[in-house]
């Protein structure tokens, strides 16, 4: 069994340290500052850091990259269309790599940027998810490289994932997020109590995540453009008829960059 602990950084960022805890060996996602790491390493006296995943290339995702690989000597993991530093291995949509004896599945998911990927681990009991900045709880990345397009197909191929998925995304953005989708759907149960549960477990200091697919389905607007209350939301804030799901989606995205 891998355990899984976020490493806070910046002022929103989580940086996911995987550890296998028989062989005292551990993996990074998207190390934006070496420092979290590097610390958690010292007063971790025989542990080695040998892998190190990037989804994308922006900064916050990959300023601590060659700093840790000169430290440690990890491999570095990160996606082939996107310049990322000290890169060993430059990974493409389907490819599998294991790190720390879990296999991965590489999902091409761009949008956000243009070649953002996903690493995606299948299992029954625990499937596990890393999305970097395209799937957030409770929302999405900004638009900064791709299309509506793009980001509806890469979030609609996350939300088929199996439902008990656990959603690692790398910002601590999801109250904001709610209060948009509760903009969206104010007569979404669902979303009004994650709303008030998360609100309480921050105010005690907690953090929001992993989320699940299932609890995303339920409460995303960005995964539910296909749903008729969204879309006639969407309608009234555009003063116009989407169309398609993808319509709905590019008009909820340009509303929540403003919101």
């Amino acid at each position: 069994m891998i355990k899984i602990d976020a490493l806070p950084a910046f002022s929103d960022n989580y940086l996911w340290l995987l550890q296998d805890e028989v062989r005292h060996t551990c993996a990074v996602v998207d190390p934006g500052d070496a420092a979290p790491v590097l610390a958690w390493l010292e007063a971790h006296p025989g542990w080695r850091l040998t892998d190190i995943l990037v989804t994308h290339h922006h900064h916050d995702h990959v300023g601590g990259v060659a700093r840790l690989k000169e430290a440690s000597g990890a491999r570095v993991l990160g996606p082939a269309r996107e310049q990322i530093p000290v890169r060993d291995e430059a990974l493409e949509d389907g490819d599998r790599v294991l790190v720390l004896g879990l296999e991965f599945q590489v999902l091409d998911v761009p949008g956000h940027t243009a070649g953002h990927i996903a690493y995606y681990h299948e299992d029954q009991q625990r499937p596990l998810l890393f999305c970097g900045d395209t799937l957030f709880a409770a929302g999405c990345g900004r638009l900064f490289e791709g299309t509506p397009e793009q980001m509806h197909r890469s979030l609609s191929r996350l939300a088929a994932l199996p439902e008990t998925t656990l959603v690692y995304c790398t910002h601590e953005y999801t109250l904001s997020n709610l209060r948009f989708a509760r903009a969206v759907e104010p007569g979404n149960a669902a979303t009004a109590a994650r709303f008030e549960a998360l609100s309480r477990l921050r105010e005690a200091g907690g953090i929001t995540l992993p989320s699940t697919i299932a609890l995303e389905r339920a409460t995303n607007p960005f995964l539910r453009a296909d749903e008729t209350s969204v879309k006639q939301m969407a309608d009234e804030r555009a003063g116009r008829d989407n169309a398609t799901p993808t319509e709905v989606f590019a008009t909820l995205r340009a509303w929540k960059d403003s919101f």
